[in-house]
């Protein structure tokens, strides 16, 4: 087992016509941790892009990853980098959209069900639950709209003054993850003041 390196996933759809969505915030943190890296994010023979490095001089290995398939099918290709890592799923971070936490709410947890979360459920399906998950919160749609098309709607004008501080904090939060450990990461991120 490559017990020293952790693969993070940041979930979303592909392509330009799905950037601002609300699905795609997990993609937006992983991009914000690659900047941190200092390494831009290339294809991969797994069917993703990723960036390889160490999110402090001292932490374990990180390999970010953002799937080229659409959110369903995120399975095949966090597989196929858990195998190619040779990884089990006690080393996956997954990023993702949460409808049921407040806008600008950042959680974490490991196991568990996919929530209604079709990338997640697809991911549960190949690994297994046993996976940490950075949740961040989009909130829940207005009225009586459907939430697959709220997801899959941009933020709002009000919602983009504060997504950049949304992304930071769910990127630290990673980070925390990777150098504390989720227990360290969890009492931080879930106190009153977080």
């Amino acid at each position: 087992m490559a017990d020293d390196r952790w693969l993070v996933v940041g979930l979303g759809n592909p392509g330009p016509g799905y950037a601002g969505h609300r699905h795609n915030v997990g993609q937006m943190v992983v991009s914000e941790l690659a900047s941190r890296l200092g390494t831009p994010l290339k294809a991969h023979k797994a069917g993703a892009s990723i960036a390889e490095g160490r999110i402090r001089p001292s932490a374990e290995r990180v390999t970010l990853a953002v799937p080229a398939t659409f959110m369903n099918v995120s399975g095949r290709p966090v597989a196929a980098l858990l195998k190619f890592y040779s990884l089990d799923a006690s080393r996956l971070i997954v990023i993702h959209d949460e409808l049921d936490l407040p806008f600008d709410t950042v959680r974490l947890k490991t196991g568990g069900g996919p929530g209604g979360h079709n990338g997640v459920r697809d991911i549960i399906n190949v690994a297994g639950p046993d996976f940490v998950r950075v949740r961040v919160g989009v909130g829940r749609p207005p009225g009586r709209q459907d939430p697959a098309d709220f997801v899959l709607s941009p933020f709002s004008k009000a919602e983009r003054d504060t997504l950049p501080n949304l992304i930071v904090d769910a990127a630290d939060a990673t980070s925390d993850v990777l150098t504390e450990g989720l227990v360290a990461a969890q009492q931080r991120w879930h106190s009153p003041s977080a």
